[in-house]
């Protein structure tokens, strides 16, 4: 069975526990790599991670985009909409239909 974790800043994805999405708090870029690493290879289906993180290791969430699993979805966190995580989104369905449908 997949798992699903919710990763970024301890305000930002405490409210997950509560639905049994296991959650890890991280403070700065080098541990937000190696945890996506870790649940990446640890049978993560989907990662929810807050945008201000996704920001900072862009690179290494873009090692995943062309791997069917894990889906890593950005998130707002409670310093706001950064506007990535719709970005993403806009890009994924372009990619699928041949065109930007969402926008």
């Amino acid at each position: 069975m997949y798992k699903i974790a919710a990763m970024g800043d301890k305000n930002s994805i405490y409210g997950f526990a509560s639905l049994g999405i296991m959650i890890y708090p991280v403070d700065d870029s080098v541990q937000a790599v190696k945890t996506i690493r870790n649940l990446a290879d640890n049978g993560y289906a989907v990662i929810f991670i807050t945008e201000n993180i996704a920001s900072q290791i862009q690179t290494e969430i873009n090692r995943y985009n062309d791997e069917p699993l894990p889906a890593i979805i950005p998130i707002p966190g409670v310093f706001g909409n950064t506007g990535i995580g719709m970005e993403q989104v806009s890009s994924f369905v372009e990619r699928a239909v041949g065109s930007d449908i969402v926008n």
